[in-house]
């Protein structure tokens, strides 16, 4: 004789294993799409990231390429010409006003332009744009008002910039400017002793307070001529 225990236990079982396949006749479908999904999912993102690295190589390549054109007109024109959205449009813009031939009065306006375009675009990255900023004052030099450019300069010079540094060091030029001496010097000793300044920079602010009659702040390491 069989134990009825044993008999409805599995009787039981059977019942629960039927309800389990017709549960998944009925709803499985759902399981295959979630699947389905994820799988897709992960092929898309990888798809898309592929897609960007082709974007950036390319641009990059054609803007490599337009730097090897001949005359300044014909690079900068090969450079305008290659293909740009978000960012790229910012590194092509700062490209364009970095161009060796920035001094002439034509490709010194198309510069200012391109920078005050970057600078007015609220889209583009913060970077990006004090950028630009610090461009714009460079390459405007006495043709954009004293007043104008210190305004910009103390805009990027605040801590946390990231070329609050480089700022720090036209703002102390624009005071030599002014006739400011005694400022220009402590500025630039300032910068000297500013853990963040580069050498580069520590020793182009020693050169000109020596230049300037100043004594050099004392400092921990020499800074090396690089005049």
């Amino acid at each position: 004789m069989s134990n009825p225990d044993s008999f409805i236990d599995e009787v039981t079982e059977e019942v629960r294993r039927d309800r389990l396949y017709a549960m998944f006749r009925k709803y499985g479908w759902i399981g295959g799409l979630l699947v389905l999904g994820i799988v897709g999912g992960a092929a898309y993102v990888e798809w898309e990231k592929s897609k960007a690295v082709a974007r950036a190589e390319g641009f990059g390549e054609a803007m490599l390429d337009a730097l090897d054109v001949g005359g300044t007109a014909e690079r900068r024109a090969a450079m305008a010409a290659v293909p740009a959205d978000g960012t790229q449009a910012a590194l092509k813009a700062l490209m364009l006003a970095s161009d060796p031939a920035s001094d002439l009065s034509q490709s010194k306006a198309e510069a200012l332009a391109a920078l005050e375009a970057l600078i007015a675009d609220a889209s583009q990255p913060e970077i990006y744009r004090d950028m630009a900023t610090l461009r714009r004052v460079m390459v405007a030099g006495a043709d954009l008002p004293l007043a104008d450019r210190r305004a910009a300069l103390e805009g990027i010079s605040a801590p946390g910039r990231t070329f609050r540094v480089m700022a720090a060091e036209q703002l102390a030029y624009l005071l030599i400017e002014e006739g400011k001496a005694e400022g220009a010097i402590a500025a630039l000793s300032a910068l000297m002793q500013d853990q963040e300044a580069t050498q580069g920079v520590r020793s182009r602010a020693a050169q000109m307070i020596t230049a300037l009659g100043g004594s050099l702040p004392d400092m921990a390491e020499p800074v090396p001529d690089q005049g």
